[in-house]
């Protein structure tokens, strides 16, 4: 009897279980693409101001002042009725003038590319409650307040121009022209390589304006068609595409000539910046330094492995190097992207001539470099110097290369303290003073959780929990990222994540899709937050995984480097050996194991659907490269010199050269319109495989840049994906 009532609670229970279990949703693609439905709210656009204890935000496109301490409203600064122009309907996009009397800010934002466009720039007086147009004539790029807030440097037609807002602009340059001369802003490649897009700047103290002229003349220009397409729709090319060209130069072909130049804007004269005689050389970046009158320029030669740091003097643009690096592999960009001056003397510095990435202070007298981080983990991101206290604040891999976190310590590499509690991701934006920071932290398990604190790390309060989000999540079937490592087959170890299908059973046999990028010093793998189409493939029963090969980053330089001259070999080698892992285990398929990726991602699965056949049954590549013979110098030649000294590892690593070994199935996927990667590369991979015999699909998006997206575009892409997915995988 007792046995009897023990079996009808047992299946009441399970009964319940199942009903529980069955109320709980699938994730879909719509969730994801089209409806956002697991959108983290964060907290975006806070800019600091100068007292450390207030920051402006906009809200609504109202510009409104808050207390740090109190979180509460003190002041609204601008409305967007105040301007009394009907052409601005909102305020977006400001930053203030150095005492905070003036606003700058732009309408009718006209992209060129990743981060550059042209736009309508106007000046608020907040004394004065007065309008400033830039110019007349709209059309700016790059508007910037000189320090003192009464001028404004900016570019049209590629010269450079001073405005003095009353409705005087003078001409700074005037040989500015389209695909051949640009003055105060980078060409294509360093805009996109070099990560930066402004190519001037104003002396602390107003009197001087520096720039970069780019002479790229002799690059060879790429064509793109725009066709009308939709989303946006260009009625103007309905019926004869647009034939837009632009200067790229691709590996191993002639770069722009670049130079510097000073005008003084009181003698109305200008001087030319010595900075060698040697022309194949980059100039990532120019500084006015903290000494005074001085211009810091970054030099690097063509091959990217020797960095140098010159100073200039304003009047006479004489210069003298002052800091030099030399690396056996090639310099990273954040050495000159996160150059900091502490004083006349002195700057930080990053470098991994320990075998780690680090900061270094750095005094140009004495020429004495000090190492201030050490350890076998990589500083990641530098955060800034507090001047008062001698403190620096950093975020890095000490805890492990899956998570971020934060630090600060003094410029002896002492009094090192842990800025951030838990353990996942986690990045900081510090108040003007170093009195307040925000941390943003996130892992697997948790949605963004931002907090404000005060300089002694107390939390003053929760800025966002994304509670709604966390409740949300509970009504779905949200599947785990479970993170381990294996070792190859060359005893090597790497990071990896699973997720794993709903209602898994280790007795069932799944497929497998591996999902990467792969690229230097990227990471696929990191404790942080993310819902993504692996949620969609979990319902469906296919497991997702994700690995980091050699090459990608927080394991040090070597680690990181070891692909140097011969990008995708040992990426490739450690993908299969990842498929061959997988193969192993009992409850995975190895006849059904897929890989997809995006850019350089894209380059891997068409590398490993053809080097590893036996391996792989399907594979899908977005926007790939084919050949880093296609792909631009800047990048391509930091990790492989020119086709012309390394051909034979730039042949034997491209997928297009493989495409004999091809056994399963492929979708490749690419935008007509890609500045960064070009269809070039799809085609030929294509048409290769057209000679080879081999049999493919192929995706073409009207107009889509490298991003893919407008309109339908993503949900459509992923729905291809998905499709492509279940019939070679199922």
């Amino acid at each position: 009897m007792v046995t009897k009532k023990l079996s009808i609670l047992l299946s009441i229970c399970i009964v319940a279980t199942t009903f529980t279990y069955a109320q709980k949703q699938n994730i879909t693609l719509s969730d994801i693409f089209k409806d956002r439905t697991f959108g983290a709210k964060s907290v975006y656009g806070l800019q600091s101001m100068n007292d450390g204890q207030h920051y402006t935000t906009l809200e609504k496109g109202v510009l409104v002042k808050y207390n740090y301490k109190t979180g509460k409203a003190v002041d609204t600064l601008v409305k967007a009725e105040q301007f009394d122009n009907e052409k601005i309907t909102r305020l977006s996009n400001y930053r203030f003038s150095e005492d905070e009397t003036r606003i700058i800010f732009h309408i009718n934002a006209d992209y060129i590319y990743r981060r550059s466009f042209i736009a309508d720039y106007f000046v608020w007086d907040l004394k004065e409650k007065k309008l400033y147009p830039v110019s007349e004539q709209g059309g700016e790029r790059l508007a910037t307040l000189s320090p003192d807030g009464k001028k404004v440097a900016f570019i049209r037609d590629n010269n450079l121009f001073i405005s003095d807002l009353n409705g005087t602009i003078t001409p700074i340059t005037t040989d500015g022209k389209d695909n051949h001369i640009i003055n105060g802003a980078p060409d294509w490649v360093y805009e996109e390589e070099f990560e930066y897009n402004q190519a001037f700047e104003w002396s602390p103290d107003g009197t001087k304006l520096a720039w970069c002229r780019f002479d790229e003349s002799h690059v060879k220009e790429f064509n793109l068609l725009k066709y009308k397409g939709l989303a946006p729709e260009l009625e103007e090319n309905a019926l004869y595409p647009e034939v837009y060209s632009f200067k790229y130069p691709k590996a191993g072909e002639d770069n722009s000539v670049i130079s510097v130049f000073i005008y003084d804007l009181s003698s109305k004269e200008k001087v030319t910046v010595d900075i060698g005689n040697e022309t194949d050389i980059y100039i990532p970046r120019i500084y006015w330094s903290k000494r005074a009158n001085t211009l810091s320029i970054v030099r690097l030669n063509r091959l990217q492995n020797q960095m140098e740091i010159l100073f200039a003097d304003g009047n006479t643009g004489k210069s003298e190097v002052v800091y030099s690096e030399t690396n056996k592999y090639y310099i990273e960009v954040q050495p000159y992207s996160d150059l900091c001056f502490v004083d006349a003397d002195n700057f930080i510095i990053f470098s991994e001539r320990d075998g780690y990435n680090h900061l270094y202070l750095y005094n140009i007298n004495t020429k004495e470099l000090k190492q201030i981080t050490k350890g076998n983990f990589d500083v990641t991101n530098f955060y800034g110097f507090d001047a008062k206290t001698k403190t620096v604040y950093y975020q890095s891999t000490e805890e492990g290369s899956i998570y971020r976190s934060n630090y600060s310590i003094d410029l002896a590499g002492k009094k090192k303290i842990k800025r951030s509690s838990q353990l996942g991701s986690n990045t900081s934006n510090f108040s003007k003073g170093f009195n307040y920071y925000i941390n943003y932290f996130s892992n697997s398990q948790t949605p963004p959780y931002i907090t404000l604190h005060d300089s002694k790390d107390k939390v003053v309060r929760v800025l966002e929990d994304n509670k709604e989000l966390v409740e949300k999540i509970k009504d779905y079937n949200f599947q785990q990222k479970e993170f381990f490592t294996f070792k190859t087959s060359e005893d090597v170890e790497l990071n990896a994540w699973i997720v794993k299908p709903v209602d898994f059973s280790p007795n069932n046999k799944y497929p497998v899709l591996i999902t990467q990028y792969s690229g230097p010093n990227s990471q696929s793998v990191l404790d942080r937050w993310g819902v993504n189409w692996e949620q969609v493939l979990a319902a469906e029963g296919i497991i997702t995984v994700s690995v980091d090969p050699r090459g990608t980053g927080g394991k040090g330089e070597e680690f990181r480097k070891v692909t140097y001259l011969q990008l995708g070999k040992y990426e490739t080698i450690d993908q299969i050996e990842a498929a061959k892992y997988l193969g192993t285990l009992s409850y995975v398929n190895p006849e059904k194991i897929a890989i997809w990726g995006w850019s350089y991602g894209g380059f891997m699965a068409l590398n490993c659907i053809t080097q590893g056949a036996d391996q792989f049954a399907a594979a899908i590549a977005v926007a790939p490269v084919t050949n880093w013979r296609y792909y631009d110098n800047i990048y391509t030649e930091r990790f492989m010199r020119t086709p012309q000294e390394n051909a034979e590892n730039y042949d034997n690593n491209s997928p297009i050269n493989h495409v004999d070994k091809l056994k399963g199935k492929v979708l490749i996927i690419s935008g007509t319109h890609d500045d960064n990667v070009h269809h070039q590369n799809t085609y030929e991979f294509a048409e290769a495989l057209v000679q080879a015999g081999k049999q493919f699909e192929m995706m073409l998006y009207t107009n889509r840049n490298h991003d893919i997206y407008g309109g339908n575009t993503r949900m459509h892409l992923f729905t291809k994906k998905f499709n492509f997915l279940i019939e070679n995988l199922k």
